[in-house]
């Protein structure tokens, strides 16, 4: 189920990896509405050797980042699968990063609910994000790093570790967005992402007021139409 990739819902020794134990949790997870009682348990229904779910995870926790890195990893998968993706300029590079990145989870939307909604505790379940985090930081890193060196004076260069994680800030505040969006085919959810990469990258250009306020006049729109 990462990704939509995996159909069967048996193990066996031969075929049994990690990807595999992931699916079999959040079928587990989605048939069910909550995790699992224990290991001890969920191999037992799967007829997994407890011993060999610790091939591949130390926990349930450990499952559940991985399952985000998954989306992360298919995400950039199918964005190298487009030969054109290598001269794309940096501002199109993140919308196509954030513009996959909702469709691999829109795949997955049943499970993204249950695993971001199921703890009363909201910082409980950013927890499981932790490693996407050191992901998106990375892309975006890359890509600051790259405008950096075409930057003739130092004065002009973007300090890479404040806007790679303004770069995650911008991706928790779309994932929130994406959940609460109920336009069909979550349109509302791709205006968002291509005003707020629109906003950053005029930041990262020193023209900010028009794309800002712009983007401030969609959020306002979007949170005074909620209150109606």
């Amino acid at each position: 189920m990462v990704a939509k990739k995996a159909t069967s819902t048996k193990s066996n020794k031969k075929e049994l990896n990690a990807e595999a134990v992931m699916t079999l949790y959040m079928e587990y997870v989605l048939e069910h509405g909550k995790r699992p009682a224990s290991v001890f348990k969920f191999c037992k229904d799967h007829n997994i050797q407890e011993g060999e779910f610790y091939n591949f995870f130390g926990s349930f926790q450990g499952i559940r980042e991985s399952i985000w890195i998954a989306f992360y990893e298919n995400t950039i998968s199918v964005l190298h699968k487009n030969s054109d993706y290598k001269t794309y300029p940096n501002r199109e590079k993140m919308l196509s990063f954030f513009y996959t990145f909702f469709e691999v989870l829109t795949a997955n939307r049943s499970y993204v609910l249950f695993a971001l909604e199921e703890e009363k505790n909201h910082l409980k379940s950013l927890a499981q994000l932790r490693d996407l985090r050191i992901k998106v930081r990375e892309f975006a890193g890359d890509l600051i790093e790259q405008a950096n060196d075409e930057k003739s004076s130092r004065l002009s260069k973007n300090p890479v570790s404040i806007f790679s994680e303004g770069a995650w800030l911008q991706t928790l505040f779309l994932l929130k967005y994406w959940m609460d969006d109920n336009s069909a085919r979550f349109e509302k959810t791709d205006v968002a992402i291509e005003k707020s990469v629109n906003a950053i990258f005029d930041v990262f250009n020193t023209t900010p007021l028009e794309s800002v306020l712009d983007f401030g006049k969609f959020l306002f729109k979007e949170n005074f139409s909620k209150t109606k």
